[in-house]
């Protein structure tokens, strides 16, 4: 039986670092405030010119070629997860295969808010365990500060920009995505939303004047429901796979906010030493928050690691996945 391994991983975040300090000189805000609610000290922005979501993307697969070495050309497919993307269209993936020399590879985008990385790995899982592909790209870029309103104090401290890529390939081993859980609930659309700019209310000077193409959170209900639907999938990914906190090697949570990783944690009795964090110096990056981590992290992981890994963002959509490591 095939099953689909992370075989490479590699991650790209801009120079550009946007530290409490100077976020305190832009809006009403400082370092004990953000640092208390949300655990973030720094985020890296894209400052680079005329480059969006793709450029970030382009940066992180070439990376993840250049240390696989995996030729461009065998690459079959890649699959972006943003809610960023360059343009409505075309697709931010077909500007990345393009960017990057995937001659032979088809390419789309998906859009699964931050539960981005795990949604479109179980989807690259699906094409290498049913034999249609053999090496799969999963790359996740979000340039946040694209939709973050640097006038609104309650949200412009919590997003940064960054992408990170992983080489999905078969392996007979009894390894890599072994499963997931997924949940969406519309209901949410209005606590978590950038409102205008799509179809239901296009872009016109009223939504300009109105700043309604930045993203709204409504944080206590977003932090709330996040807490509880995190919990919940991460505890039926491991009654499904009779796992418990005591068996998996470590939990690499979506990095939205410090508060929210460390009351899922304590909730499932997870011991804080087995939870991955990166938050404090890359803010939410949305897809791109795990796989990121999982970058940093990737020296101390070995082989045979039993992850859980969760995600929860707008939609509502959410979810969790059981991963064993196997580079």
């Amino acid at each position: 039986m095939l099953h689909a391994r992370i075989s490479g991983i590699a991650s790209y975040v801009p120079d550009d670092i946007l530290d409490n300090e100077m976020l305190s000189k832009m809006v009403d805000t400082n370092d004990e405030w953000i640092t208390t609610r949300v655990g973030i000290k720094e985020r890296r922005i894209l400052k680079k010119e005329g480059a969006g979501s793709s450029y970030l993307g382009i940066q992180a697969v070439n990376r993840l070629i250049e240390s696989t070495g995996v030729k461009p050309e065998e690459i079959e497919l890649l699959i972006c997860a943003t809610s960023n993307p360059d343009y409505r269209f075309p697709s931010t993936a077909s500007v990345i295969v393009e960017g990057c020399g995937l001659t032979g590879a088809y390419a789309y985008d998906i859009q699964a808010a931050c539960a981005g990385f795990i949604v479109a790995l179980e989807d690259a899982a699906a094409y290498i365990k049913s034999g249609l592909r053999k090496k799969v790209v999963v790359v996740c870029a979000e340039k946040m500060s694209s939709m973050v309103n640097y006038n609104d104090r309650a949200t412009c401290p919590l997003f940064g920009d960054g992408a990170a890529a992983v080489l999905v390939e078969p392996t007979e081993e009894e390894t890599g995505v072994m499963d997931a859980v997924f949940h969406v609930d519309g209901k949410g659309l209005e606590h978590l939303v950038m409102p205008a700019g799509g179809s239901v209310k296009p872009t016109s000077q009223e939504t300009l004047d109105a700043g309604e193409h930045y993203l709204f959170q409504d944080g206590r209900y977003v932090y709330k429901n996040a807490v509880t639907d995190m919990y919940t999938s991460s505890v039926d990914i491991l009654n499904r796979n009779n796992l418990t906190v005591e068996t998996i090697d470590y939990m690499i949570p979506h990095q939205a906010n410090l508060r929210i990783i460390e009351a899922v944690a304590s909730r499932a009795g997870i011991d804080p030493e087995k939870v991955l964090v990166n938050i404090e110096h890359y803010g939410n990056t949305s897809a791109a928050s795990i796989p990121l981590c999982l970058d940093e992290y990737k020296h101390k992981l070995k082989k045979g690691d039993k992850l859980l890994l969760t995600a929860f963002g707008a939609g509502f959509t959410w979810g969790a996945m059981y991963l064993i490591w196997d580079m």
